[in-house]
């Protein structure tokens, strides 16, 4: 294995849940020295859904691999001293983590001690209100555009998105901070909000532009993609896929695949449409839609798989993590390896996406509570040593 990009680099994280546990697990994957400080007992995430037969958090376990833990009482000033000294002593150190209750753990604090140290705060609202993915969705705009379009009311999405955006605009931000360090010597402080994250997102897709310049209003349309073809069908044997039509050439393979092609030319010059255009068929997807599910609906999976693969179709069947978590071939793949995680046992764990001149560091298990104090603190000190 050649040395990792961010060997030597000790990253120290104050945090729990999501986004920030993301940061450092992306930076330990990338060979940072990851530090999770928790409070005495354990952090409170560390009991999350989804869990192993023991009741050891697959979700904690997951986010956590490959990092170090302390456990201390950060409602004592002495613990709080510790951490302190943690971060300001040593080698090139970064701070991810989100709470500012800990007075000596601020940026101000920390740099007033070492200049050069990065510290990456996350917070809910950029004010430095509270808030979590599922109330920054609610503000945002995007529950109330996701599911059927005879559903009324809002639809929250499965996915924390929010969380997993922050968390690496914060790994981003704090190897861009880095850089600037190893250039200038300066230390950073970085700040990024959950809302922010989600507004900014918003803008960037041009759903609010589209509210300020325009009067349309976005409505909900099931599984329809919005402004271009794509929606889900099911097969003769009862198999659902989704297809995804993005180009002309995408559109033209598609009927060549069905056998759609005179078809459409008809319908088309028979209503005046031009469905190679991706507005026409988005604005048309129902007359679209109508002829191809009637091809997926007398069309064995097996027939359907084999013609849209020939013509190169963006399509994909719909599957269960269930599925997906037994599958096979999920041990063929570069990204996972073995791990047996104490409290969890054996099983496949992902590493990194980001592949590294070819290579990616292998998963290590997730620490227990406090399991490197005495490696990180040293052993403790007598009374009459202090």
């Amino acid at each position: 294995m050649p040395e990792a990009l961010l060997d030597g680099l000790r990253v120290v994280e104050i945090s729990s849940y999501v986004a920030t546990p993301l940061c450092g697990l992306t930076l330990a994957q990338l060979g940072a020295d990851v530090v999770r400080v928790e409070p005495l007992g354990g952090a409170p995430d560390r009991t999350r859904w989804p869990l192993a037969g023991s009741g050891t958090s697959l979700y904690w376990t997951g986010l956590n691999k490959g990092k170090r833990a302390i456990a201390v009482d950060l409602a004592a000033e002495v613990d709080r001293h510790r951490v302190a000294d943690l971060i300001v002593h040593g080698g090139p150190c970064v701070v991810v983590t989100n709470t500012a209750r800990h007075p000596e753990l601020t940026h101000a604090a920390l740099s007033a001690r070492r200049p050069d140290v990065i510290h990456a705060l996350l917070e809910g609202h950029s004010d430095g209100g509270a808030a979590v993915d599922y109330t920054v969705q609610a503000a945002t705009g995007f529950p109330l555009v996701t599911g059927p379009a005879d559903v009324p009311g809002p639809v929250n999405h499965v996915l924390p998105a929010w969380d997993l955006a922050a968390g690496l605009y914060l790994a981003t931000g704090l190897l861009a901070a880095e850089r600037r360090r190893l250039r200038t010597g300066r230390g950073a402080s970085l700040r990024v909000a959950l809302e922010d994250v989600a507004l900014a997102t918003a803008g960037n897709l041009g759903y609010l532009a589209e509210a300020q310049v325009t009067d349309h209003e976005r409505t909900k349309s099931g599984n329809d993609i919005h402004g271009t073809y794509g929606r889900d069908f099911t097969t003769a044997d009862g198999v659902a896929v989704v297809v995804v039509i993005l180009t002309e050439r995408h559109w033209t393979k598609l009927l060549a695949a069905t056998g759609l092609t005179a078809a459409f030319a008809a319908l088309g010059d028979s209503l005046a449409i031009d469905f190679s255009g991706e507005a026409a068929r988005f604005e048309h997807r129902d007359l679209i839609s109508a002829l191809l599910a009637r091809w997926f609906a007398t069309t064995p999976y097996a027939d359907a798989a084999k013609a849209l693969d020939a013509h190169r179709i963006l399509w994909q069947r719909y599957r269960t993590f269930a599925e997906v978590g037994r599958d096979p071939g999920l041990a063929d793949q570069e990204l996972f390896a073995p791990l047996d995680q104490p409290g969890v046992g054996p099983h496949l764990a992902p590493k990194s996406p980001l592949v590294v001149d070819g290579t990616r560091l292998d998963p290590s298990p997730a620490p227990s509570v406090g399991e490197h104090n005495a490696e990180v603190f040293g052993p403790p000190k007598r009374e009459a040593d202090r």
